[in-house]
This record gives structure tokens, C-alpha cells and sequence, in this order.
């Protein structure tokens, strides 16, 4: 039914709500509206504080044939295209093309093959300093908890995407504990990817989507086999919408907000931030 679902990946507050909302407006384009967290959370497997694992890190092992079809038709019943219509009443389309975001999916690449086979990724970055200032924005505002009784966890709420080793922040200041999420996000999903043809993903940058939207979004139409449509190009004439999730308006400076704490941090990261770039430009 599922016909090469475009899944994005991406670290928290990267920029993928912008992505995702641009992309939603594809003519073949059908998703559920926005993120997906109770979509997988909601099976009680598959949720780190009430099931059997340990943190958002999902692979093969998870996806069970009995897991595999409920998500597909939890899918399926709350898919719509760009214009609000159901899937469940247009049954008769005949190829199903399904777009999905959901940060914490960047630790879920291996699992989310399995339910969706053949699917296409779309890899987007975001440098670090915008990144992690954004991230701790989200934990002091408490609008991004995700999990407030985070067994072992002694810190603020835990906010955002839950990666392994988790348990290793608890006492580290709240920059460290972003970095960290930062640094497990886009090195999982580029491990991942890395074991995929090279067809089936592709990257871009938040910054380049944000300066030149018609370039940016047309290459990963182009990837994806969908179509810029005369309503799309519209929307990329001019300057993108802000996203339903913008906690403040974009500012190239804003991360020096936090500049003391990200540049304590930033250089622990160097490495990933060098692998992510030198992908990003590979795909340009």
C-alpha cells in the first residue's frame, strides 16, 4: 500500500517542522498531519517508559510482524494530502505517497525500513550552535517535555528525543545534555544511512533551505520522483512560513543567546559536526 514513504531525519529543532511543512504541500504528498509520537509510543513495546526499552532507539529486532501491521494501519487511517482529504474515503489512489517526520525517528531508522519497506530518507543538518541553542530553549520552556517521570533521570524534565545512554547527562549542565542529543542524533542516523544504497537518501541543510527554497526543495522533489507543482512553486517564491513549532523568530545570532555554554561544548563535537557537513555538501 505504502508506496517509497520519504521519511526525514533529522536532530530536534533542526528545522525539520520547516521541512516537513513545505514538503506536506508535494500534490502526491499524504501524512497525518504532523509528528507521529503516539503513533509508535502509543504501543506499549515501544515506549522507553512504559515498555521494554531504554530509550527511543528502535531496530529490526523491534518490529514484529504484529507490530509491523498495526503501524501500518494506524498509518493508514489518519493519512491526509494537502488539502484535507482522507485517505480512508480516497482508498482508490493508486500509489500511496506517504511523507513522515518525527525527530525522535532519527534513532529509528532500522525499525521504520522494516514497516515501510523500500522507503527514501532525506537526511537535514543543522550546525550546531543554532542547534543546541534552540535545543536549550526547548528545555527551559517545558513545552518539549517528553518524558516527565524519566526513571534515574534527577535533572529537569527530560525534554526531546531520548537517546542511549541518557543515563550518563544526569548532573551535566543542560548545554552538555543537548550536545549530546545534538551528537547521537545525526551520528545514528548517518551510521544508518551509511548502510543504505545510495538511491534511496540524501541530504540538505536547514540554511540552505531557509536562503533558497526553490533550489532546495526542487532537489529533493527531484529525489523523491514528486512534482513542484504551480501551488508549491507559489509557496517558494518567496520567504518560507514560519513553523507551527518556531518558539521565536529566526535570527542568524540568536544561539549567542547561550554562546558562553555552546562554545564550551561545541568543540567535543567537532567531529560529527565535520562528518555532517562533508555529507551535506556530497548531496548539493
Amino acid at each position: 500500500m505504502f508506496d517509497r514513504p520519504v521519511i526525514i531525519l533529522a536532530a530536534p529543532r533542526s528545522g525539520s517542522t520547516l521541512l516537513f511543512e513545505t514538503l506536506a504541500e508535494v500534490p502526491e504528498f499524504w501524512t497525518v498531519g504532523g509528528e507521529s509520537h503516539q503513533f509508535i509510543e502509543g504501543l506499549k513495546p515501544l515506549h522507553p517508559v512504559a515498555g521494554r526499552i531504554h530509550s527511543n532507539r528502535l531496530t529490526e529486532r523491534h518490529a514484529t510482524p504484529e507490530i509491523v501491521e498495526l503501524l501500518r494501519r494506524r498509518f493508514a487511517r489518519f493519512l491526509q494530502d494537502r488539502d484535507g482529504r482522507k485517505f480512508i474515503d480516497h482508498l482508490d489512489v493508486g500509489r500511496l505517497r506517504f511523507l513522515e517526520k518525527t525527530p525522535k525517528n532519527a534513532l529509528r531508522q532500522p525499525f521504520l525500513d522494516v514497516v515501510f519497506p523500500g522507503a527514501l530518507y532525506i537526511f537535514l543538518y543543522r550546525e550546531p550552535r543554532g542547534n543546541i541553542s534552540s535545543m536549550m530553549e526547548a528545555w527551559r520552556a517545558g513545552s518539549w517535555v517528553t518524558y516527565p517521570r524519566l526513571p534515574g533521570w534527577y535533572g529537569l524534565p527530560w525534554s526531546l528525543l531520548l537517546p542511549p545512554g541518557w543515563e550518563e547527562m544526569n548532573a551535566e549542565p543542560l548545554e552538555r545534555v543537548c550536545a549530546f542529543q545534538w551528537e547521537e542524533a545525526n551520528r545514528i542516523i548517518l551510521d544508518d544511512l551509511e548502510k543504505l544504497p545510495s538511491e534511496r537518501w540524501t541530504a540538505c541543510e536547514y540554511q540552505a533551505l531557509v536562503d533558497h527554497p526553490p533550489a532546495t526543495v526542487g532537489r529533493l522533489c527531484e529525489f523523491a520522483g514528486v512534482t513542484v507543482d504551480e501551488r508549491l512553486a507559489g509557496r517558494l517564491s518567496s520567504q518560507l512560513p514560519l513553523s507551527r513549532y518556531t518558539h521565536t523568530p529566526p535570527d542568524a545570532e540568536k544561539w549567542r543567546k547561550n554562546e558562553k555554554e555552546i562554545l564550551s561544548v561545541v568543540s567535543s563535537i567537532e567531529a560529527t559536526q565535520r562528518r555532517c557537513e562533508t555529507i551535506v555538501t556530497e548531496h548539493m
